[in-house]
């Protein structure tokens, strides 16, 4: 049962969200705080018997198993197998795909891998690393249903200009497939001389990796980003663990999708830094700040409070951001996010038929046409019809991209509009996001 302080702020929370008319379920909340109580003080890692899934205790508690097929069936595409006495692999949903429970709208399917290398040497545990990325995004680069957008490996070892782009030092590497077919990036130095990266060489250092496509629902036809997030670690012959990028991610926000995958999650686990919750805590207030001062996103910028909240114990403001993302409006973050699958999906000529990329276009304007009741609807709308007239002219993509960017416009404009009205309404959601507005 919900204790006497916490049933007084859940009504506090309640008396809010009438205010803002948010439809806050009390029976839900007290059965989801009664949960995250519970939660703190059982087993860490949790086993969905039934399904075969399993993570964080806290993390289960906002999975939902309603579209776990559907997640596993994309989890074919972007999964790395394991090798035998050389690779190993657990695969993970993340993000707002592990949050299905709450999340309802989730803008793209996040998954996560640990991949860990067994050989003698580093060098070699990264030589595995660039086959296998490299033979991933060959094997996997276009079908029917699939494109892969791009790779990121490795990063720039001095400043580097291709086109119109300089890519300062240190920031990582996004490889186009057909530069990871080459095995090469191909630019100039910033005085104009030629200069070549090898993705052998750049995956040495392998930094943040990453994969990413867009994929369309066999059935439905509607499309999605698919992302990777690989957490690679060499094991040396001697037992040792050692992360390729510096830093074991924890698990305080994965659900990984086969039980088979439990005694790799295990030994690599308990390598996991014992400030490994502090420092993820620190890292999401650092997006958060990011999301409120210089790159304006208060629905990023909620999901990760959400996050921070429950794993710190502040559960008043945790249960209150968990209705709003079953808002209706929240809607239109998946819209948004959609408008830019379509857009990478033209830009490297997917062999998607047009008449899906139309299909979903128009599907993203009825969306808007539902969930808005406004004047700001007929701009919207009006937006999504230029974006969907330059879907059949392809050829012009610099158009079709300045459409897509206007109408991701409008539409961040009344999802950050709607976030922060509702943040706000919550005097302690509304001082904890001051404190990084001035400090900046």
């Amino acid at each position: 049962m919900v204790d006497s302080y916490s049933h007084k702020q859940l009504q506090e929370v309640m008396e809010s969200a009438r205010r803002m008319n948010v439809e806050l379920d009390e029976a839900e909340a007290i059965a989801w705080l009664d949960a995250i109580q519970a939660a703190g003080s059982g087993s860490d890692i949790v086993i969905d018997e039934r399904t075969g899934v399993f993570g964080q205790n806290i993390a289960m508690l906002d999975f939902s198993p309603e579209r776990l097929e559907y997640f596993r069936t994309i989890g074919g595409l972007v999964e790395f197998l394991d090798i035998p006495g050389k690779v190993e692999t657990a695969l993970a949903l993340s993000g707002s795909s592990a949050q299905s429970k709450i999340q309802r709208y989730p803008g793209d399917c996040d998954y996560f891998e640990r991949v860990n290398i067994i050989a003698p040497t580093k060098a070699e545990a990264c030589q595995v690393l660039a086959e296998i990325m490299r033979q991933k995004a060959l094997d996997f680069r276009q079908g029917p249903t699939y494109q892969l957008i791009e790779v990121k490996l490795g990063s720039y070892p001095a400043p580097f200009v291709q086109g119109k782009a300089t890519f300062s030092a240190g920031s990582p590497i996004s490889w186009r497939p057909d530069e990871i077919e080459a095995g090469k990036k191909v630019g100039f130095t910033e005085d104009g001389k030629p200069f070549e990266i090898l993705w052998e060489e750049a995956a040495q250092n392998p930094g943040w990796c990453k994969l990413d496509w867009v994929v369309a629902d066999p059935i439905r036809g509607s499309l999605a980003n698919a992302s990777n997030m690989l957490d690679v670690t060499w094991e040396a012959l001697d037992g040792a663990i050692t992360p390729l990028d510096g830093y074991l991610d924890p698990y305080f926000q994965e659900v990984y999708l086969q039980a088979e995958s439990v005694p790799i999650f295990s030994k690599l686990a308990q390598h996991v830094s014992a400030d490994a919750l502090d420092d993820y805590v620190k890292a999401l207030e650092g997006e958060v700040r990011k999301y409120v001062t210089k790159h304006i996103n208060y629905g990023k910028a909620a999901k990760r409070m959400y996050n921070i909240f429950r794993l710190t114990g502040r559960y008043k403001e945790a249960v209150f951001l968990r209705e709003l993302f079953d808002e209706p409006t929240s809607m239109l973050y998946q819209v948004w996010s959609l408008i830019r699958t379509v857009d990478d999906a033209v830009q490297v000529k997917a062999s998607f038929k047009q008449e899906q990329l139309l299909q979903q276009a128009e599907d993203l304007m009825l969306e808007v046409i539902r969930v808005m009741e406004d004047a700001r609807e007929a701009e919207i709308v009006a937006r999504i019809l230029r974006f969907r007239d330059a879907i059949k002219n392809q050829d012009n993509y610099d158009e079709l991209n300045m459409q897509a960017e206007a109408a991701r416009k409008e539409l961040i404009n009344v999802v950050n509009n709607f976030f922060y009205d509702r943040l706000v309404a919550i005097p302690e959601i509304k001082s904890y996001l001051e404190q990084f507005q001035l400090d900046d």
